[in-house]
């Protein structure tokens, strides 16, 4: 894949998409997020491919918007807001699990963009942040609901409301982030939790990622009636019974990862 403002690579059935408007610190505008929806939703099709990892660079996973291109779009800011949304929408349909390495800074977009991710991994040095109000908008992409579904309502109303960010020791304590990693290790532990997700029975972590999606977004009895209903599609499928099969006779399954 040829993209202008990312990188892609696969390792093993892990692939990877970089950021790379380093000098801008990897400020979005509508091209780059069009690029990662892309790449992700490719990458969530190819049968060889059990996870995907997210990063950005030492200084900044995405330092927000890019507030060149949204000044120059300022005329037409609702149907460019639009563009944006629904390549948002996009990277939020990918059915296989996301892993997000982060890095400095994480603000505005570029938070809602970690967010898409099942399992934030956050470098020591990282710094999240919703400004959005300063320049006289609401941030965007669903941040107010996914950071309330996420952090609760009253941590969510001050990042928002004033634009207060939290390093990464606050993020973890806020339930934002799943871990901090030291910075010079964070690409590589997102590599390997990746690479552990892809090692596991396909149609579990299908299922797994659609009952946490359910949990977070559907009240609590149809979460849990669909999170029973694939847990016995799970248990109907080959790669279960011989995975049970490998457990007893202490052996690596042979899995099949078909549906």
């Amino acid at each position: 894949m040829n993209y202008s403002f990312i990188s892609t690579e696969c390792r093993g059935s892990v692939a990877i998409v970089t950021l790379k408007r380093i000098e801008n610190l990897n400020a979005v505008n509508l091209q780059m997020l069009s690029e990662i929806a892309d790449a992700l939703v490719k990458f969530d099709k190819d049968d060889a491919i059990g996870a995907m990892l997210l990063c950005g660079s030492d200084k900044a996973f995405a330092a927000g918007i890019d507030v060149n291109e949204l000044t120059n779009q300022a005329q037409n800011a609702v149907a460019y807001d639009q563009e944006m949304f629904e390549a948002f929408m996009r990277i939020r349909s990918c059915k296989k699990p996301i892993v997000a390495a982060v890095a400095g800074y994480v603000l505005g977009i570029g938070l809602q963009l970690a967010l898409c991710g099942d399992i934030i991994l956050a470098a020591d040095n990282a710094r999240f942040g919703q400004p959005e109000v300063s320049l006289g908008v609401i941030p965007g992409f669903g941040a107010a609901t996914n950071l309330t579904a996420t952090i609760g309502k009253p941590k969510a109303a001050e990042m928002i409301l004033t634009g207060r960010a939290l390093n990464a020791e606050d993020a973890l304590n806020a339930g934002l982030i799943s871990r901090i990693v030291p910075l010079s290790d964070v690409f590589d532990e997102g590599v390997r939790t990746a690479m552990r997700i892809a090692a596991q029975p396909r149609i579990a972590v299908l299922a797994a990622k659609e009952a946490l999606k359910a949990a977070a977004c559907q009240d609590g009895d149809s979460a849990l009636a669909l999170e029973n209903k694939l847990l016995h599609l799970c248990m109907l499928s080959d790669d279960f019974r011989e995975s049970l099969l490998a457990f007893a006779e202490k052996r690596a399954p042979n899995l099949k990862n078909r549906f």
